[in-house]
């Protein structure tokens, strides 16, 4: 009753110094906006009647989710009445705010298997991965200076590790099978005596393969070596321990799962309350429903479309197809009516091939017209192809692995 109190406090507050708001929207098919979109983004025959512009369809999840209302509704009482210091220990704002601290540290221990005390609030992943590898790694420097990861790490994680061998330490970064798995054989001969520190994602943010994490943390601990994981892409989405997986360092993110995005330096609980609201109420039944459809659809629609990493030990939220014959650069503007990525969204501004896709062997034509869903359904695939040279050609019987392209 205080949630939804304080909610219809400020929802009264807003209506009298702002006029009337448009209803929320809704998760799912395109949605309507009126004026909150900037004037660039309306077509210049509906500028006079924006509320009419339908926005694309959002399956770019994995990049960030919209923030699900029920996570509002709990963030809400600690932006309006509970605003104190949680560090201030002489007033009862500050008690509050301590004590809801402690409570969503509570909660998010109980999700992973940990102790209360060992939960760190940070920024987010990124930063929560640099302070993980970077600190573990010089914290024992003087005796251990090689660290461990993979060619498909997200690239926070890469480029901590790339810090770090400009600081002088050794870092070997594992091949992956054409699968996205990696060798376990291969991470057990890696290790040597001074290795430090194993950093492995459980899901790739890029092609949603999960890695055997329990086997990676019990060669880890047999070997006295310290295992971090990237989860923002699996808390919430798989079932998670960190002692039954024996893992030591784990990086988890709230805007991944219809949470906040996160801030930096913030004093109050509101992002970490809403993160948990989210990760008890997650539905994968649902997801799995939406990606099967979603490829079935496709692979029956259209010739030679390669889902990329295994198929078997995915995460169903997060898949990637490469559509031979298409040419890249075009792919995705002819989905303008969806909102999709062709990789990570840190490294969306580059031309180049995804390095993840690469790394598990992908031909580099079919690495350059692969895009990322987030298992909603599309219609028409056909369209993919239509006025694609590239599929003329095969038409028209040219073998493309025959042609010498020049670069202009």
């Amino acid at each position: 009753m205080l949630l939804r109190a304080a909610w219809r406090r400020a929802a009264l507050a807003v209506t009298a110094a702002s006029g009337p708001r448009p209803a929320a929207p809704t998760r799912g098919l395109r949605l309507r906006v009126a004026d909150h979109a900037p004037q660039s983004a309306v077509p210049s025959d509906t500028a006079t009647a924006p509320e009419s512009v339908l926005r694309p369809l959002y399956m770019d999840v994995q990049a960030t989710t919209p923030l699900d209302p029920r996570v509002l509704d709990a963030m809400l009482p600690y932006l309006v009445n509970y605003y104190g210091n949680p560090h201030s220990r002489t007033h009862a704002y500050g008690w509050e705010s301590e004590a809801a601290m402690e409570h969503a540290r509570q909660q998010v221990a109980s999700l992973i298997g940990a102790d209360p005390r060992e939960i760190i609030f940070t920024s987010g992943a990124t930063e929560s991965n640099n302070i993980a590898i970077k600190g573990v790694a010089r914290f024992y420097r003087s005796r251990k200076k090689h660290v461990i990861t993979t060619q498909t790490e997200h690239k926070c994680v890469l480029d901590s590790c790339r810090s770090l061998e400009a600081e002088g330490f050794r870092v070997t970064y594992l091949p992956v099978q054409k699968s996205g798995i990696i060798d376990l054989k291969k991470l057990e001969a890696a290790i040597q005596p001074d290795t430090g520190l194993v950093s492995i994602m459980t899901v790739n943010n890029e092609i949603g393969v999960k890695q055997p994490i329990a086997e990676i943390g019990q060669i880890c601990s047999s070997r006295k070596v310290y295992f971090h994981t990237d989860a923002a892409q699996a808390v919430g989405k798989i079932p998670l321990d960190v002692n039954d997986m024996k893992i030591d360092l784990m990086s988890i993110s709230s805007h991944k799962i219809y949470g906040p995005k996160a801030r930096p330096l913030t004093n109050v609980p509101q992002s970490h309350l809403g993160l948990l609201f989210v990760l008890e109420d997650y539905d994968h039944r649902r997801i799995s429903k939406l990606s099967e459809r979603l490829i079935q659809k496709i692979m029956k629609s259209l010739p030679d479309v390669v889902m990329n990493g295994d198929p078997e030990q995915h995460y169903p939220g997060c898949i990637n197809l490469s559509f031979a014959y298409v040419e890249g650069e075009s792919l995705l503007m002819a989905l303008k009516d969806v909102a999709l990525s062709s990789g990570s969204a840190c490294t969306s501004a580059s031309l180049e091939p995804s390095y993840v896709l690469r790394a598990i062997g992908t031909d580099e034509d079919l690495a350059h017209s692969s895009i990322r869903s987030g298992g909603e359904s599309l219609t028409h695939p056909q369209s993919l192809l239509f006025g694609s040279p590239l599929w003329e050609m095969v038409q028209d019987g040219i073998d493309l692995k025959s042609i010498k392209w020049t670069q202009h």
